[in-house]
């Protein structure tokens, strides 16, 4: 069953938030995570959600576990903490009831 990594935030500080892009895309190829949703021109329908928001597909839950505290991404997981405000979770691929 797949994982995935969902962040939604507001960026604050576009420098700092580059070099965290630039440094964390490479890790998350290298943990097997392919980027399926990033945009930061949502068109808001309900609720008050944050500037943009990013879904990366793991092959499991405990994929992207390893992904998000993997020495690479805690080295470089500050760049995203100080230039952005909002969340991030790790959710399983849907799997519908059978009946």
């Amino acid at each position: 069953m797949r994982g995935y990594l969902i962040a939604n935030y507001t960026i604050n500080d576009p420098n700092t938030y580059q070099k965290y892009v630039e440094a964390v895309m490479p890790v998350i190829a290298k943990y097997g995570g392919k980027l399926v949703v990033g945009d930061f021109e949502l068109k808001k329908l309900e609720g008050e959600p944050k500037q943009g928001i990013v879904a990366v597909e793991f092959e499991s839950v405990e994929a992207a576990e390893r992904f998000y505290n993997s020495p690479e991404y805690t080295e470089n997981k500050h760049l995203r903490i100080s230039s952005t405000e909002g969340w991030v979770v790790i959710a399983k691929e849907f799997t519908p009831p059978k009946h």
